[in-house]
């Protein structure tokens, strides 16, 4: 590891070449590059979560930390890793001071893995306008996580009304459990669903995004219903789904690993459904680069926004100066 306080830029390009030539370390097998942004307090939460990510999908890992913007004098200290406590790959912890903390991008971009995509996550409350941070728009994936803000509905208005296809949300791939279990209980099921709802917290955008997902591909509405205690402080307690042929389906976690199945055309079963670590969330983004369209259309019920994944077209970088705002 090569430590280096009040630096540059090119320092850190020529730090991380000779951390390469040390051990011997050839990346040609880097899937992307991974941008994540954090405040200083979280720092050690977003190390785990990359460690785990970067451990089953190649990448460079480049952490922009943002101290104490209104700091006078502009600097920046940086770590340089290649293997370690971030995993088998290549990392460098940047920890900007001052006016260069808003221009990040001026030391970002040099370190980018050639040839490989971009995907930039917000590990913290993020910006309503993504076209304001030069690390999203060089992104060609996107990833937020809606469940900083205290608000779940403003904070998905908020990602409904700045979408473009490449982003995605945390609060949605905690969905992913759920809508695989939903999508089997409906195997070898005769029948259309006219009504149903999610119980989970409303306080979490990832209830809204199941029953929005849920809408969005029944063709019906789906209601989100307050549900309280639910087992290993899930944001999803069960779902129950109405069918014309007098069917009900009945999903209900009964403890923190585990879902019960009533009503599919199998016996009544008992599925493993267990919460997810921020960094297997963060890996699932990461094995797929490809536009979220079922995303998008979640959100779009979910906020009743319409035209989301018909939007096209590339975020350009729209300058707002914090210290102004």
């Amino acid at each position: 590891m090569t430590t280096l306080w009040d630096t540059t830029g090119s320092a850190v390009v020529k730090a991380l070449a000779a951390e390469r030539r040390a051990g011997g370390a050839v990346m040609s097998g880097l899937a992307l590059t991974l941008v994540v942004v954090v405040d200083e307090k979280e720092v050690a939460e977003a190390e785990e979560a990359a460690r785990i990510a970067a451990s089953v999908v190649p990448c460079r890992m480049l952490m922009v930390v943002r101290r104490q913007v209104d700091a006078p004098v502009p600097r920046l200290d940086a770590e340089v890793l290649i293997g370690g406590r971030l995993g088998p790959g290549e990392s460098i912890v940047m920890r900007m001071y001052g006016r260069l903390a808003l221009h990040a991008e001026s030391v970002v971009l040099p370190l980018l893995a050639p040839d490989a995509p971009v995907v930039t996550w917000w590990h913290g409350p993020p910006p309503d306008v993504i076209a304001h941070d030069p690390l999203g728009v060089v992104a060609d994936r996107r990833i937020t996580e809606s469940s900083w803000l205290p608000d779940p509905a403003t904070a998905l208005a908020i990602r409904a009304a700045d979408f473009l296809p490449g982003d995605t949300d945390l609060a949605w791939t905690r969905t992913t459990g759920w809508r695989a279990a939903l999508a089997a209980a409906f195997d070898s099921v005769q029948g259309t669903v006219t009504g149903g709802s999610v119980q989970g917290d409303p306080g979490t955008p990832t209830a809204q995004l199941l029953a929005g997902w849920l809408t969005a591909r029944l063709g019906c509405e789906i209601t989100l219903e307050a549900a309280s205690n639910a087992p290993g402080g899930t944001a999803v307690s069960g779902a129950r789904l109405e069918l014309d042929t007098g069917r009900t389906i009945v999903l209900q976690r009964s403890d923190a690993r585990g879902v019960s199945v009533k009503g599919g055309a199998g016996p009544d079963t008992v599925i493993q459904l267990p919460k997810r670590s921020l960094g297997d969330l963060l890996g699932e983004e990461l094995r797929r680069l490809d536009d979220d369209q079922l995303y998008g259309e979640a959100l779009a019920a979910a906020t009743g926004t319409s035209g989301l994944t018909e939007r096209s077209g590339q975020r350009r970088h729209v300058w707002q100066d914090p210290a102004s705002a």
